[in-house]
């Protein structure tokens, strides 16, 4: 079925009038509320603004602006054009703005936050450098009306619309939801058995300080820094990259240094360990990455390079463990910025099993890794598509024929 037939089918041979949203809609500005006002007037009655997440509430007040059903869109700033459907009481700052049917002609509102939801990103322009959607432009926005001279059939049009998006909105977000929560528990069961597989009790395994001259050594990185890339030459990782680029291994690198910069700099070695010292929370700080590649890399200040006797993943999964996490937190210092030096990391102590021992958990754990990655990659994909399914069905539902003409 067509495009055009699937909405004829659903119109029947109704008339579908075109109006600009000003003419069938009251539009209103929020007000200025600082965050010092919002702690002062603490109550139960939620405050939007332009950010998404938390649906874009900022906080609550004791008073309220706004009572009933309305459609509410961002005005200014990076997210300016987003439309949320708001129910009950409540308020927006300046940077938002709400819709509300002026009774002239039947409208149903969460059908205009559907409608509004792909048209508005279309009517955002850039005002002085900052994307804005102001209520000059949003009063413009084209409007279909099904049969506006019949009411009662105009807004069964409207309703039907709109169940069918509820649905598939509601399906959409109960798979996301199941999905996430399969990766969750993947990846919970993946950290017990690692965690399992790297705790030896009993005194079966010694454990030695990483510094140990029978283990290894940890050397500072150099001073390298973003501007340092290059398109092609010597491999490097900056520090940051660590927690936001590489999973446990690599076998590449992102970025590159010139032949040149790599003459002066500290360079890791196959095998070698690289572990972000510097970051912006406890998580993030002393992620590691095994370099497995062919070739020397450069490797930045703010994260050091393990160069050691073990089998590099083995090393490189201990990082992840309990085990090391626990020790790891009492080195951390900083307030902002959270570090653990190379000299406290010489202290934290490392289970040495056999050789054969180490390869046999690497082999498991790398069963786990490449499980786990799948489903993270995965996931994001399967989201799309289930997206992409919605906003195809989403458009056979809204697409009226555009007129050549919009009544103002």
């Amino acid at each position: 079925m067509s495009k055009a037939g699937f909405l004829e089918k659903l119109l029947d041979g109704a008339e579908v009038e075109w109006k600009a949203l000003g003419a069938v809609a009251i539009l209103r500005r929020g007000r200025v509320m600082s965050k010092g006002y919002l702690a002062d007037n603490a109550g139960e009655y939620p405050v939007y603004s332009s950010q998404t997440a938390n649906n874009g509430m900022i906080g609550k007040i004791e008073t309220f602006d706004f009572d009933g059903e309305f459609v509410s869109w961002t005005t200014d700033g990076a997210n300016a054009g987003t439309v949320f459907y708001r129910l009950g009481r409540f308020s927006i700052t300046n940077v938002c703005g709400v819709i509300k049917s002026n009774g002239t002609l039947p409208l149903n509102l969460k059908f205009i936050y559907y409608w509004l939801s792909t048209e508005a990103q279309k009517h955002v322009y850039s005002g002085m450098g900052n994307p804005k959607l102001m209520s000059n432009q949003v009063a413009k926005i084209p409007i279909p009306i099904p049969c506006p001279n019949e009411p009662e059939k105009s807004l069964a049009i409207q309703a039907e619309i709109v169940r069918i998006l509820d649905a598939f909105t509601e399906l959409t977000a109960e798979l996301t939801a199941e999905l996430t929560a399969e990766l969750t528990a993947r990846k919970k069961q993946y950290n017990h058995y690692r965690d399992q597989l790297l705790t030896f009790e009993g005194g079966e395994v010694e454990h030695l300080p990483m510094g140990d001259e029978r283990v290894g050594k940890f050397i500072r990185g150099g001073g390298l820094q973003k501007k340092d890339f290059v398109e092609a030459g010597v491999g490097c990782i900056h520090y940051g990259q660590v927690y936001t680029h590489y999973g446990t291994f690599a076998h590449t690198t992102k970025t590159f240094v010139s032949e040149e910069f790599a003459k002066k700099a500290r360079m890791a070695k196959t095998g070698d360990v690289v572990i972000a010292t510097t970051s912006e929370n406890d998580e993030d700080v002393c992620k590691a990455v095994a370099w497995l590649g062919d070739k020397d890399i450069a490797v930045s200040s703010d994260a050091c390079f393990y160069s050691h006797k073990l089998n590099p993943k083995f090393v490189s999964y201990f990082f992840q463990t309990e085990q090391f996490q626990k020790q790891k937190r009492g080195h951390i210092t900083g307030a902002k910025v959270r570090r653990v030096n190379a000299d406290a990391l010489e202290k934290i102590l490392i289970p040495v099993p056999s050789p054969e021992e180490q390869a046999r958990i690497v082999a498991i754990l790398d069963k786990f890794d490449a499980l786990t990655t799948s489903l993270s990659e995965g996931l994001p994909r399967e989201i799309e598509l289930r997206q992409k399914q919605y906003e195809y069905y989403r458009d056979l539902l809204l697409n009226f024929p555009k007129p050549e003409e919009v009544a103002a």
